[in-house]
């Protein structure tokens, strides 16, 4: 079967979170995204696990569907048909070899009687009442001996894998192989998440993830940006059948991630946000990673990072197409493509912000008429789009599709700036950046 899925989000009990991230709503936005699956997040949280347990009933084997009382119509006007998974965030900072370490790691279970042991067992390390993504004094390896051995068929990823502060390999405080991070467990380790500063092109440049799988998630802590990275399988649709086709990297099962443009991540880049410095690898190292404005250590960033670590030169990519839009792969991998929200693209076509009315509206009128955001990304051809929405529109969906973009990197926490360029239409006021 395929399928698109977005394992990680945080609820309405996360810090900095929407409380409109909710299961009623998380249901019927995914399925006008024309998301499947979704992550649960949060499933420690006990107020959260509560609500799972009242609102979820089971569906296919280790997935979950909201019950029928509590569903809410689509833009379309229909009820959806989501499926969700249960996973969770966690965050360990501990010291271990001298260091302060900072690991963010997803666990995903098939079952609410092993997230309820699971549960159980780090209420009694920390807080997990505190925040719906826990912040443990628990070392990595710890925490991977508590999963595997309250289910071995729970899952551990780590999460957004090359962030500088809360990563297994963040130049600020990780790791520089997944053995040292898990130990004894590192073999249990199949897949990392790419995050939004880097692309499985920067990831294949390290011999030591060849047999690694990549997963993309939006890590969305409201409803508008769910699904701006996520996965697209063709398998069973069940916890076991995702889970294997990860394990296989079969770029039949696995068909492709769905990716940023990695420099709009907020860390693609070095520098100091405060201070408006942004560098290249190139112009750290000329520095000694030392800030000419403050004199103190710049955060190094996902690219600079990459780098660091990787054994291949640049990788240079196969094209194809896919739907309507390129793909890229290299050697038999799984391929990814890369794009902007929606509804950014509807607000830089217009001039106006992307939670503008004039947004809001085009929005609403494609969703009806092709049936989700990622369908129309993806898959619509660009004389159907424009036929459904303004002309300057459909240009810009089409500029995404072949990356007429100009983007100034995020660094240091700040997102990338990214505009359209070669646009043909005309605005009324100054083109806003996309963030």
């Amino acid at each position: 079967m395929y399928f698109i899925a977005d394992f990680h989000i945080h609820s309405k009990y996360s810090r900095a979170v929407s409380k409109l991230m909710v299961l009623e709503e998380l249901d019927r936005w995914a399925d006008d995204k024309g998301i499947k699956v979704m992550g649960t997040g949060d499933f420690t949280h006990p107020a959260w696990i509560t609500e799972i347990k009242e609102k979820l009933e089971p569906a296919e084997p280790g997935l979950y569907k909201l019950k029928e009382e509590f569903k809410q119509k689509t833009i379309k006007g229909t009820f959806a048909d989501t499926r969700f998974m249960l996973t969770v965030e966690i965050s360990s900072i501990y010291s271990r070899g001298g260091k302060t370490r900072r690991i963010h790691n997803l666990v995903f279970v098939p079952d609410i009687e092993t997230a309820e042991k699971i549960n159980t067992q780090l209420s009694w390390i920390g807080n997990i009442k505190s925040d719906g993504r826990p912040i443990l004094g628990l070392d990595a390896e710890e925490l991977a001996k508590i999963v595997f051995e309250t289910n071995p068929n729970a899952v551990i990823v780590p999460a957004h894998a090359w962030t500088p502060w809360f990563s297994v390999f963040g130049s600020m405080s990780g790791f520089n192989t997944i053995e040292e991070c898990f130990g004894k467990y590192a073999n249990q380790i199949f897949a990392i998440e790419t995050g939004l500063s880097s692309d499985p092109l920067m990831n294949w440049r390290l011999s030591m993830l060849d047999n690694i799988a990549f997963i993309s998630n939006s890590d969305s802590h409201s409803l508008e940006r769910i699904g701006r990275e996520a996965n697209i399988f063709d398998t069973e649709l069940s916890y076991e059948g995702i889970m294997n086709a990860l394990k296989s990297r079969d770029p039949k099962k696995c068909i492709a991630t769905i990716e940023f443009f990695p420099e709009e991540g907020k860390y693609h880049y070095d520098g100091h946000r405060l201070c408006n410095v942004s560098w290249t690898p190139e112009e750290t190292k000329k520095h000694n990673a030392i800030c000419t404005k403050c004199g103190k250590k710049v955060t190094v960033g996902v690219l600079n990072r990459v780098d660091q670590l990787a054994d291949r030169a640049l990788i240079k990519t196969s094209k194809a197409l896919m739907g309507a839009t390129t793909i890229q792969t290299y050697n038999n991998r799984v391929p990814y493509m890369n794009f902007i929200p929606l509804d950014e693209i509807i607000g830089e076509a217009l001039g106006v912000g992307p939670k503008s009315k004039a947004v809001k509206r085009e929005y609403d009128l494609l969703i009806k008429k092709f049936t989700s955001e990622l369908n129309i990304l993806m898959n619509v051809q660009a004389h159907e789009i424009e036929q459904g929405t303004k002309t300057e529109i459909a240009e810009a969906i089409e500029q995404v599709r072949s990356g007429k973009l100009s983007i100034e990197p995020g660094y240091d926490g700040e997102y990338g700036k990214v505009k359209l360029v070669h646009t043909k239409t005309v605005v009324s006021e100054p083109q806003k950046s996309l963030f």
